[in-house]
């Protein structure tokens, strides 16, 4: 696409992961959790906003009567990294109380955010629970926390598209890029 119509891209500094890559390793993700949840009582919880659109392509390879509730969390606020202070923005609207259930999430960094959302679902008795991400960036871990299922273990860079968002915006880039430390410096100086 020129950039002429998708000004955004000049934002980026270089492409970590490309459509084609996610989307081969999307379809590996969901291939490997209906071997895994066969004949079980699956839901999905999507963690919004990011991983959206990551669970939307996952659950089309997915080969299950599934049910699909979302939650909505908060610990990045405005900035790259995570504050530690977690907010439940959405909770779900189902119970999940004796349900086998995999957490969608867009990318694991410290763990905090995942631990926390882990111990309030642990909480309210699933049959199982476990977790489904994208991205992986385990140099950043905090918090003795694996994912079950993983996309793609990362580098310590700030990345956006596909889901992924800096200040709202970049989620729809079609590939998993680094953002320039430029664009997000000179957004947080003007705050």
């Amino acid at each position: 696409m020129s950039s002429r119509f998708w000004p955004i891209h000049e934002d980026v500094a270089e492409i970590l992961l490309t459509q084609e890559q996610i989307a081969v390793k999307v379809a590996e993700l969901g291939k490997q959790i209906s071997q895994d949840y066969e004949g079980k009582d699956l839901g999905l919880i999507c963690i919004l906003k990011g991983a959206s659109i990551f669970a939307a392509d996952l659950v089309r390879h997915i080969e299950l009567p599934i049910s699909l509730d979302f939650m909505a969390i908060s610990s990045y606020g405005m900035g790259t990294k995570t504050s530690g202070v977690v907010r439940i923005l959405k909770d779900l609207d189902h119970p999940i109380q004796g349900r086998h259930i995999l957490v969608v999430e867009d990318i694991v960094d410290t763990g905090l955010t995942l631990k926390y959302l882990l111990e309030s679902l642990r909480s309210r008795q699933p049959a199982s629970l476990h977790v489904c991400t994208l991205l992986d960036k385990p140099s950043r871990r905090r918090v003795e926390i694996e994912p079950d299922y993983n996309g793609f273990h990362i580098p310590d860079k700030f990345v956006v598209g596909y889901g992924l968002d800096f200040d709202e915006r970049y989620r729809n880039l079609p590939y998993i890029g680094v953002l320039k430390p430029e664009v997000y410096q000179r957004e947080l100086a003007g705050k």
